[in-house]
């Protein structure tokens, strides 16, 4: 397995998760943020489907879900719901920028479509939490 494949394998854990993390905090949003949310939860897992079928093409296995994922803290309310919303595009916009450096071709225009829907869903998850600045300058940065 080549390095290119390994971080896109990481990508496509990080969706799964990101996906699940999405559907833990619908329930604690106002119809607008919701509908925020739902985009975002969207562009996830067209990007997890998009990895399921590279996977496939190759002849390899793609990862299924897990049944369940631990959330970085508690979601009670719509506060917590937005700031998970954000903690999860930063997270999952880590993973995409990693896989920048090993990917080519295909795969990159994949990482680099992954890492742009990180950043646009965090800047309108900051939005609507009233966290400015809503954009950073270099998405997925630790």
């Amino acid at each position: 397995m080549t390095a290119a494949d390994e971080r896109l394998l990481a990508a496509l854990r990080a969706e799964h998760g990101a996906i699940y993390a999405y559907g833990s905090l619908g329930g604690h949003l106002d119809p607008v943020t919701v509908a925020v949310a739902a985009k975002a939860e969207t562009a996830h897992r067209a990007l997890r489907d998009a990895l399921v079928l590279r996977f496939t093409a190759a002849g390899t296995t793609a990862p299924p879900a897990e049944p369940a994922y631990t959330l970085p803290s508690p979601v009670t309310d719509q506060a917590g719901a937005l700031r998970l919303a954000v903690a999860i595009e930063e997270r999952t916009a880590e993973i995409w920028r990693a896989a920048l450096a090993d990917t080519t071709g295909a795969d990159r225009r994949l990482t680099l479509d992954g890492l742009s829907a990180c950043a646009v869903n965090a800047a309108r998850a900051r939005r609507a939490a009233g966290i400015k600045p809503v954009t950073v300058a270099f998405p997925g940065r630790p």
